[in-house]
This record gives C-alpha cells, sequence and structure tokens, in this order.
C-alpha cells in the first residue's frame, strides 16, 4: 500500500451515501409530488413512467455525471473522498464507473453484504469497487 493513500473506510461512506439520500432524494420527492401529488404515496396507484424516470433513471444520470466529472458524488465532495483506479489512484473511465454503478446491485443482492465488506477489506473496497478495480480515497 502507498504510505501516502488513505482509503476511506465504511462509516465515511456511509455518511456520504446518508448525505447524497437526503440531497438527491430530496429534490426528486419534492418535485414528484408536484407532479403527482395524492398518488405519490399511495399503494392502490399505479406505478408510473414518471416515477420510474425520476426514482431510477434521474439517480443513475445524476450519479454518474457527478462520477465522471467530479469523481465523487456532494457527499463524497464535503467528506473529501473520491474514486479512483484501485492500482493507479487515476481517474477511471466511465465505462468502469458504470459497470460500478451497476455492481450495487450485486453489493445489495446478499443482505447488502457487499457494502459491508467494506467495513474489514484491507483497501476498503466493497465488491462493487473490486468488480469495477476502484477505491475511494481521502483528498
Amino acid at each position: 500500500m502507498n504510505e501516502e493513500v488513505k482509503y476511506a473506510g465504511f462509516w465515511s461512506r456511509l455518511l456520504a451515501t446518508i448525505i447524497d439520500s437526503i440531497w438527491l432524494y430530496g429534490i426528486i420527492y419534492t418535485i414528484l409530488w408536484f407532479l403527482v401529488s395524492e398518488n405519490l404515496f399511495d399503494p392502490r396507484a399505479g406505478y408510473t413512467a414518471i416515477q420510474f424516470t425520476f426514482e431510477w433513471l434521474i439517480p443513475f444520470a445524476v450519479v454518474m455525471v457527478f462520477w465522471i466529472t467530479k469523481s465523487a458524488t456532494p457527499g463524497k465532495m464535503i467528506l473529501k473522498m473520491k474514486i479512483v483506479d484501485s492500482e493507479t489512484f487515476d481517474k477511471v473511465s466511465a465505462i468502469r464507473l458504470f459497470v460500478r454503478y451497476l455492481a450495487y446491485f450485486v453489493s445489495m443482492i446478499p443482505l447488502f453484504l457487499g457494502f459491508l465488506w467494506i467495513a474489514w477489506d484491507e483497501k476498503k473496497q466493497g465488491w462493487h469497487d473490486k468488480i469495477a478495480k476502484t477505491v475511494i480515497i481521502k483528498t
């Protein structure tokens, strides 16, 4: 391990995720409230294309734009972290960042074990990081 590199651990990454979830979904659900208001949280109302767009496609696009342009989401930037290549510590390609995003689902499937893996991994990598060959470092 490069002595100058400090990997971001489980708790700081969790806090960054919480920060990102609050601002991103706060905006999304505020907009959705105005678009579908009374049906937004009604289980009897069908799931609409508007909801799918705002709950899945827009978050994907926003996260990808931040990852590609800033190597971090706002939560990570606030906590002074960024996503880098696990071997060179250089910027990660858009293709690998896309793979990393998809690999989140792999990390989620077995009771979020892929995310919990960060807590005891030497480089603080979750399964999605291992799949995409990325690490989160403190800047």
